[in-house]
């Protein structure tokens, strides 16, 4: 079920007024939260509603479990073997959904394969018959939609109530309802426990306020961002030149490698728009996801601004624990690495999420070394910090676009040929042409979007809470006409909803 649906729009309806009707019962409240949550998810597949249930279940009495081994004062090292547990159970579910054809198709096999040509022909058929029974059943294997936003949520929860950080959710129906919840479910953002389970625990009430007019503007703002900008960036720039990069000239490629780095932004950005905008119109809060990412002038700093959620999950539960940057300058290095290469695998099972992983690690950990060089400047060296910042702006975004190409790419085969492409200034198709007055536009739009992450639009448009409530119900059907007026036909899927 995708956000800018009119079957979204009526699921949401009627969510809307039975969570609000069931306000002075709380226990129906949350049971009939927790079903329309399922719902949503099981719009898609039913089987893995009743999985994430279960994922739910299991996560919730394996933290109860290690609270009460801790009030007992249990061994550390049985608490430590019952983490170990529930982690290796969610990875390894979280692995066998993900990664099982990435690692039998490109690591495995091709391993195998110079091996049993050296063994000799024998062996070379009895591989290619084991690939001829296994691929088929690779190829069944259905990844479910946002496992890795619920996996990373549920591994949360339990690290911390191991850590004592955060106390285990007073039911499981409570702790259901946060990993469930559908506005975030599917993409994020990556809710801590801490943050959400309390709000699932209390619910808001009926006096509680409903910021209709903060959540229609960032609901609004994530349609146009997603229909007008995204979906037009893909469709005209983006799909067709990383689908045959051979037919267009350098120019082409360099505009649609800009276009998918703005489109990736608004697809995201608007996503985590309309899930908090969303969440509020139900009584609950999340923080933000966003904060004008290409403004970064440098490539940690773009790490703080763009999908915050996951940045600050991968620091808190991966980094730190690694050692973080507290055991020598190698050791931070090595740290770096690691965290971005399961970063990079995190995104998805191939190649070029592995390199593009890597390359953000690489690049942080020389960023880290130049920068303690220079006695920690963040400015360039020499140049007034307004000058530099600028450039540090230009020259990360470029970096990140780089990047984008690994990322979008897929295949190796179709990153190196954007990357080859775009010192070829002639397309092998004289008539093709990209680069024009609506294009760069739209980028310029999808760039200048930016200035509105977080609270910012709404810090200029707060006095819309003083419209009666027909006025503003009018305002946002005038706006939301006007933005399925100006969006392509049909609605594509989210970019993350693959992750």
């Amino acid at each position: 079920m995708l956000f800018p649906t009119t079957v979204f729009a009526f699921f949401f309806g009627l969510v809307f007024l039975g969570h609000w009707a069931l306000a002075r019962h709380p226990r129906a409240r949350k049971v009939f939260l927790l079903c329309a949550s399922l719902f949503f998810y099981g719009f898609w597949s039913w089987k893995f509603a009743l999985m994430l249930l279960g994922s739910a279940l299991v996560n919730h009495a394996v933290a109860l479990r290690l609270e009460r081994m801790a009030e007992a004062s249990a061994p550390p090292r049985s608490r430590r073997r019952l983490l170990t547990l529930i982690v290796a159970l969610n990875l390894g579910l979280l692995g066998f959904f993900k990664y099982t054809g990435f690692l039998v198709a490109d690591v495995l096999f091709p391993l195998l394969r110079p091996i049993g040509a050296a063994i000799g022909p024998e062996a070379v058929w009895a591989l290619v018959r084991a690939q001829e029974e296994i691929y088929p059943w690779i190829s069944r294997i259905v990844l479910p939609v946002g496992i890795s936003f619920f996996t990373f949520q549920a591994l949360s929860y339990v690290v911390d109530v191991y850590r004592r950080r955060t106390p285990p959710a007073q039911s499981w129906l409570d702790f259901a309802n946060y990993l469930a919840f559908f506005p975030q479910l599917v993409a994020g953002p990556i809710v801590r426990a801490a943050n959400l389970v309390p709000q699932m625990e209390r619910m808001p009430g009926r006096t509680a306020p409903i910021e209709a007019s903060r959540a229609m503007v960032l609901i609004l703002a994530g349609l146009f961002k997603k229909i007008v900008v995204a979906n037009w960036l893909a469709s005209h720039l983006a799909d067709p030149v990383f689908a045959w990069p051979e037919m267009y000239s350098g120019p082409d490629i360099l505009l649609a490698v800009y276009a998918y780095a703005v489109q990736i932004y608004c697809d995201f950005s608007a996503y985590s728009d309309i899930a908090i905008g969303s969440a509020l119109l139900l009584g609950f809060h999340f923080p933000a996801n966003f904060n004008a990412p290409y403004a970064a002038t440098t490539l940690q700093d773009f790490w703080r601004r763009w999908h915050m959620s996951l940045s600050s999950w991968l620091r808190d539960y991966l980094y730190i624990p690694l050692g973080g940057s507290q055991r020598g300058v190698g050791r931070t290095y090595v740290n770096l690495l690691l965290t971005f290469l399961l970063g990079g695998l995190w995104h998805g099972a191939a190649w070029t999420f592995l390199l593009w992983g890597a390359f953000h690690g690489l690049y942080l950990t020389a960023e880290r070394a130049v920068r303690g060089w220079l006695g920690g400047a963040d400015s360039a060296a020499g140049m007034p910090s307004k000058v530099g910042a600028w450039l540090g702006r230009i020259w990360i975004f470029h970096v990140v676009c780089f990047s984008w190409i690994l990322f979008r790419g897929g295949k190796v085969e179709t990153a190196s040929a954007m990357l080859q492409g775009i010192g070829a200034w002639r397309s092998s198709v004289a008539d093709i042409t990209l680069w024009a007055r609506v294009p760069l536009i739209m980028v310029i739009i999808g760039l200048a979007t930016q200035l509105f992450d977080g609270d910012r639009l709404w810090t200029h448009l707060h006095r819309l809470n003083s419209l009666p409530a027909w006025a503003l119900g009018a305002a946002g059907a005038a706006v939301l006409t006007i933005i399925l007026a100006l969006g392509p036909e049909g609605v594509a899927p989210f970019i993350y909803f693959q992750f």
